[in-house]
């Protein structure tokens, strides 16, 4: 998926700043240009996963011509980073995985013990440890 993104000119004492129009509340910085296009993709990145576990639809991406006429961005550079895919899917995949029963069996009590079935309960965990 490609975003733009709009980025503001740093300087010996400031840091490009860069946002994601399409992404609200989106944006990063770097001392260089190169540091701030890479942050603004793992803010993009970030931004999308929060809006999933949230609930929120992620937003389709804007032309690059259409952030370019905005008024609020004059002056800016308009660019585009480039995000994968998977990043906004929620679709819901079988998997098979190979555990040690021992393993299976706490993981299965945990599970239990907090009322979710196994793959709510991987899921849970995975999207806690941040």
């Amino acid at each position: 998926m490609r975003y733009p993104i709009v980025i503001e000119t740093g300087s010996d004492d400031t840091a490009f700043g860069v946002a994601v129009p399409d992404l609200p509340g989106c944006f990063s910085a770097g001392a260089t240009l190169d540091e701030a296009v890479e942050a603004a993709a793992e803010a993009a990145s970030a931004w999308m996963d929060a809006a999933l576990d949230a609930g929120m639809p992620i937003p389709a991406p804007s032309s690059l011509d259409a952030i370019q006429q905005r008024p609020e961005y004059a002056g800016w550079t308009v660019g585009i980073i480039d995000l994968d895919e998977v990043l906004s899917d929620d679709t819901i995949e079988r998997v098979n995985i190979t555990l040690p029963r021992r393993v299976l069996r706490r993981l299965d009590d945990l599970a239990r013990a907090k009322g979710q079935s196994r793959g709510a309960f991987i899921s849970q965990l995975t999207l806690s440890a941040r």
